[in-house]
């Protein structure tokens, strides 16, 4: 199944923390971890400081807490697990399927279940409160007027299918329109 990965698995560009102006870019690909850095300074001692680079395979990066630490300081304790996790090996092949794959695939789910994957990161939260997901949703289970289409691309799909949601609630529970309601069919 891996053999389908591209040669790069994972890319990362950043400053270092404050106040350092230094660049660092760290680069996974299949076999290796590749860190580079460029020192930024303005005294007359750094300037002619050349970048640097370390290359080191999964195994070693695995040992090398030297090289952990900077990528920590660098780039968060979270990235630093998430490259542990690509060294060992366990590679998320769900994120790495395309937005418009992953589109498909959620438009399957109940609306129960897209609001627990939209809690899962902040892609599956874009993708599950996204507009080109919830167009489908909101014209599969009603008529859309042209007035009605305007407001949803004014307020958002989701929200237009969460509205009239709640207004049939509150239809429903009013005895007077219950009637109406069984005679269209709608409860």
């Amino acid at each position: 199944m891996a053999s389908w990965l591209p040669e790069t698995l994972f890319e990362i560009v950043g400053q270092g923390p404050a106040p350092s102006k230094d660049y660092y870019q760290m680069l996974i690909t299949r076999s290796q971890v590749i860190f580079r850095w460029w020192k930024i300074s303005l005294r007359s001692g750094y300037q002619s400081t050349k970048p640097g680079e370390v290359k080191e395979s999964h195994e070693d990066f695995l040992e090398n807490s030297h090289l952990q630490i900077q990528i920590a300081l660098v780039f968060g304790a979270r990235i630093l697990d998430y490259v542990f996790n690509l060294c060992e090996g366990r590679i998320d092949f769900l994120e790495r399927l395309s937005d418009n794959l992953l589109m498909v695939i959620i438009s399957y789910l109940d609306i129960e279940d897209i609001a627990s994957l939209s809690l899962t990161s902040h892609r599956f939260s874009k993708l599950c409160t996204s507009d080109k997901l919830w167009e489908p949703i909101v014209e599969a289970t009603r008529e859309i007027t042209p007035a009605m289409k305007a407001l949803a691309q004014d307020q958002g799909w989701r929200q237009t299918f969460f509205t009239k949601k709640l207004q049939l609630r509150k239809k429903k529970r009013n005895p007077e329109n219950q009637e109406t309601l069984l005679v269209q069919g709608v409860i």
